[in-house]
């Protein structure tokens, strides 16, 4: 009798090598690909998402509503959640992905030997390519467009918590590789929740070329650990802004306000304020108003304390935290 978590490894398996081996082909094909060809395809995909807004917001919803469920944090779902703006968003990356130069054969560098031979550097597609992400479902259309126009097959793996919305991003854009020629295994979604995709997926050394996660430091070193294939990796996402003597303090307090609190949840949303020990007595009280409007939780050193009485102490483990949430 076999056990059932076998049987379930065994299937996982087949199915993630047989999607690399499609990919393995779809990249051979996908690297003679005319510029042309990647354009007419990429600026297709900007309107067919834009066609398909309404079946998006629909899928996303049943994600939306079972991040609910589960209590994800509102800024968890914010990254998560399709808006008008969003879909819009991503049609309009793909178009702009259309007007980039084509990386693809461009020289960068020729120089001759002392025996009369031509060498060179040429810029190549790499093959495959895996993304392994979080969250943000507009990542899939962002990532598969940056592929395709640089010739790489791409084989993308979701969170489990946008799983409706990634697969039906990618079934939009799998039509519109189908109209137009292109290989549709070329764009490639994991269609499984299970984390043992992820372990199968980054043992394939022979049939994906490179691994590229994007999300938390946690999900990024469990890559790093667990990857047969070379991977480029980053591990924090805590991003600081400094106020400096000479700064124009109601400009920094606008940025300051925007960076931390229009989308808490992204990656790029800042998480450590430092300011100038010569305008921090005028600065910070002031900033700290704006931020206690919209329901910011401050934390400081002794100094900016010494300010600023009702906050909380940072402790040391604060100054490498990415928050990802209406704290500072």
């Amino acid at each position: 009798m076999v056990e059932p978590r076998i049987s379930t490894q065994w299937f996982i398996r087949a199915q993630v090598l047989a999607m690399a081996g499609e990919a393995k082909k779809a990249a051979a094909a996908l690297a003679v690909v005319s510029t042309e060809e990647k354009n007419r395809a990429l600026r297709e995909m900007g309107a067919a998402l834009r066609r398909s807004a309404a079946l998006l917001r629909e899928e996303n919803a049943r994600d939306v509503a079972v991040a609910r469920e589960k209590g994800l944090s509102e800024a968890m779902i914010d990254r998560l959640t399709l808006k008008e703006g969003t879909i819009e968003a991503m049609a309009a990356g793909c178009e702009e992905v259309a007007a980039l130069d084509d990386p693809v054969g461009r020289v960068t560098s020729m120089w001759r030997r002392p025996n009369g031979l031509l060498v060179g550097r040429m810029r190549i597609p790499l093959g495959v390519i895996g993304i392994i992400y979080e969250s943000r479902p507009n990542v899939t259309a962002d990532a598969a467009a940056l592929c395709l126009k640089s010739g790489n097959a791409v084989i993308l793996r979701g969170g489990s918590e946008a799983f409706h919305s990634n697969l039906a991003i990618t079934r939009i854009l799998q039509n519109v590789l189908r109209k137009t020629g292109i290989p549709e295994a070329a764009i490639q979604i994991i269609p499984l929740t299970d984390r043992e995709a992820v372990h199968e997926m980054l043992q394939l050394e022979e049939w994906i070329d490179l691994i590229i996660p994007r999300g938390g430091e946690e999900l990024i070193r469990a890559v790093v650990d667990r990857s047969k294939i070379p991977v480029i990796r980053h591990y924090k996402g805590v991003c600081h802004i400094f106020v400096d003597d000479t700064a124009d303090l109601d400009m920094a307090v606008k940025v300051c306000l925007n960076a931390k609190v229009q989308r808490p949840g992204v990656c790029n949303a800042m998480e450590t304020l430092l300011v100038h020990r010569d305008v921090a007595g005028r600065f910070l009280p002031v900033m700290a108003e704006q931020y206690r409007r919209a329901g910011v939780v401050l934390k400081g050193c002794e100094t900016a304390r010494a300010i600023l009485t009702d906050i909380e102490a940072a402790t040391e483990e604060d100054w490498h935290r990415e928050y990802l949430d209406l704290i500072l």
